[in-house]
């Protein structure tokens, strides 16, 4: 395979697997009370470990090439920036009404939003392997760099499910929760594009892009996932969150 194709294929791959998880949701059935809040337990133990291994610890690891022993600024300050941004999201959606003319409530509106958020650095991440391989001239570098983008692409299939399911689950639109699951991954070979050919120069801010991506998405699952998860089968959606986080922790760290 030649290094362009690795390129496209390793580019592609990441959007293609977040619409696979997306597509989940044509095989639950609509008014299914438990399934539905296991799926959205599930979820958010996805995003919280997502939002540890995926985002704030690569936050901490990159900011010390330029921190040192400071190198928790970036992650606490991106952090905290990352919840605010959702805060004042949730403001401006309760202000004016349902989101995009009535097609995602607020709750809705804020996750699909954060997700997609977390999407943009993991981006950036594959289009800076690809952009670092090019530079580099060898062959080995794009096979480093494909690595990486596998393993972020398998990643995305359970990230997919946990945008598109407990969408269904709010809204009752399986089509809408795919649409939705679907969009929320399209960021990623756009900013993997935009990191090829700016690594050099968006290398720095990698650090405090990925951990505001890990604060919007901590706040959305403590503001909204969980309670919807326990309003009615707690203990289900708490084993839903326990099983979510091990899959996700297993995925993160078996893939690197």
């Amino acid at each position: 395979m030649s290094e362009i194709a690795i390129t496209v294929f390793g580019i592609s791959i990441i959007f293609v697997m977040t619409t696979l998880g997306a597509a989940l949701v044509f095989f639950v059935k609509k008014g299914a009370d438990k399934p539905n809040t296991l799926f959205i337990g599930f979820a958010s133990g996805i995003m919280i470990a997502a939002a540890v291994w995926s985002l704030l610890l690569p936050s901490i690891d990159q900011a010390g090439e330029y921190f040192g022993n400071f190198a928790f600024v970036p992650a606490t300050v991106g952090f905290m920036v990352g919840g605010l941004f959702l805060a004042l999201l949730g403001r401006i959606v309760k202000r004016h009404g349902d989101f995009g003319r009535n097609m995602l409530p607020g709750k809705s509106a804020k996750m699909v939003i954060a997700v997609t958020v977390h999407n943009i650095p993991e981006g950036l991440a594959v289009g800076f392997a690809f952009g670092a391989a090019y530079a580099a001239g060898e062959y080995a570098a794009y096979v480093t760099a494909l690595m990486l983008a596998v393993g972020i692409a398998i990643q995305n299939f359970p990230e997919g499910a946990a945008v598109s399911l407990p969408l269904c689950a709010m809204t009752g639109n399986k089509a809408g929760s795919f649409a939705m699951g679907t969009l929320s991954g399209v960021v990623e070979p756009i900013f993997a594009v935009i990191g090829y050919f700016l690594a050099a120069e968006l290398t720095f801010l990698q650090p405090w892009l990925l951990a505001f991506a890990a604060g919007a998405m901590i706040f959305v699952v403590a503001d909204d996932l969980i309670p919807d998860a326990h309003a009615q089968y707690p203990a289900l959606a708490v084993w839903g969150v326990m099983a979510g986080f091990a899959v996700m922790m297993i995925l993160d760290v078996a893939l690197g």
